[in-house]
């Protein structure tokens, strides 16, 4: 029963004073990490194995998506020891805060916020959403991922880039993963074979997590098994869900520890989240690396600052000014558009992380912004909203000097 309602919800997932001076003469992050502990719903054994979080009304996906760590399997981190405040900044002109009410109300978004310098100069909710609620992240946690894969190899824990996949995950020896680099795995590239079609129920993102779990072994590995080469190893990209769970295996692996409890040390105490963090767990027990976190909307933007900021003592060196370059050109299909180390790319040398149902951090390092957007829309793509919300991007930035 659990790994059905696993796979019919989970499987559909792509996808204070604190200015630049107060950051650089803060205290550095606390030694010890928050406190990690597991969520495990009683309702989950009550649940219909065929209903799937596609089909379900606006209302009840609104309140579900503020609401996964009473449904579901997970790892829960508590705030960060110190979590960093967010001063009020000027605020944004008039037209520009009415146009991106405008935009939540086209869109169904339950909340932006706007950091400019590292401060607030915009914030609103919807939908019932308030501050203090958590709000699931769909494909923004493979951004979450990439960065764990960072301080993975900042520690020393992984090589580099460079490492074969089978160095880490000797499972995948005689697989399709054969010969394949953990930096290929990160871009998405390693040549392997994939649908990710959410609309097909015969699709591997739609089975992937409803795969029989085999002892010992990460699902995500067991159905890697399956899978065929279509093309040499980083010659062809193919957006690949599994592969950012394998990403996140590779983290676990590497580091003997889970991704939330990697978190609560290498993001949620530096980066100082005041809300914590749920993230899920499929049916062996890892959490999934490419899908299905939860935190505030102030959250959201505090990962994007730390972001934007570089990440200094948690990742290499320039690291996400290298995980966030357009790695795979998407042109001239998309002009300025491409895809990094599961960091999505844009023009103007903006870069983010971005979910199904409209979940969004975009960053934008040339006017030091960082927006973060969390949605209900009505369907689970839309390249209408999403390029309005680039679009509201662009007017911000033009408009919050």
């Amino acid at each position: 029963m659990m790994r059905a309602i696993l796979a019919s919800t989970l499987a559909i997932a792509l996808v204070g004073c604190t200015t630049v001076e107060d950051v650089a003469s803060a205290p550095p992050p606390p030694l010890d990490p928050p406190a990690v502990s597991q969520s495990m719903p009683e309702q989950m054994a009550s649940m219909d194995p065929s209903d799937s979080i596609l089909f379900w009304s606006d209302e009840r996906r609104s309140a579900a998506f503020r609401d996964m760590e009473s449904m579901f399997p997970g790892l829960e981190v508590e705030p960060a020891p110190l979590p960093r405040k967010l001063s009020e900044g000027a605020p944004l002109a008039a037209d520009t805060s009415a146009k991106i009410r405008t935009f939540m109300q086209e869109t169904s978004a339950a909340g932006v916020m706007v950091l400019k310098d590292g401060k607030v100069v915009f914030e609103d909710y919807a939908l019932g959403m308030t501050g203090d609620d958590r709000w699931t992240s769909f494909s923004v946690a493979k951004s979450f991922t990439s960065t764990l894969l960072g301080a993975a190899i900042e520690d020393g824990k992984i090589e580099s880039l460079d490492t074969p996949v089978t160095d880490v995950i000797p499972a995948l020896a005689g697989t399709a993963y054969e010969g394949v680099t953990v930096g290929q795995i990160a871009a998405m590239t390693s040549g392997v074979a994939w649908n990710e079609d959410y609309t097909d129920p015969e699709s591997d993102v739609a089975k992937m997590l409803a795969v029989t779990p085999v002892a010992g072994e990460s699902q995500a590995v067991t159905y890697a098994r399956t899978l065929e080469r279509e093309a040499p190893a980083g010659e062809k990209w193919v957006y690949k869900t599994l592969e950012t769970n394998l990403l996140g295996l590779i983290v676990e692996e590497a580091t003997g520890k889970s991704l939330a409890a990697y978190s609560a040390e290498k993001i949620v105490a530096p980066a100082g989240f005041e809300g914590g963090l749920f993230w899920m767990q499929d049916l062996t027990g890892g959490n999934i690396g490419g899908c299905c976190l939860s935190i505030t909307l102030s959250d959201y933007a505090r990962f994007g600052q730390f972001v934007l900021e570089g990440g200094e003592g948690v990742v290499p060196e320039n690291w996400f000014a290298e995980a966030g370059a357009p790695l795979v050109d998407f042109s001239p299909r998309a002009p300025g558009y491409g895809y990094g180390y599961q960091w999505w790319t844009y023009p103007g040398e903006t870069f983010g992380a971005q979910g199904i149902f409209g979940q969004a951090i975009t960053i934008v390092p040339s006017h030091n912004l960082v927006v973060a957007v969390i949605s209900n829309w009505p369907t689970a793509t839309s390249s209408e909203n999403r390029a309005k919300f680039q679009g509201l991007v662009r007017e911000i930035a033009l408009n919050a000097e």
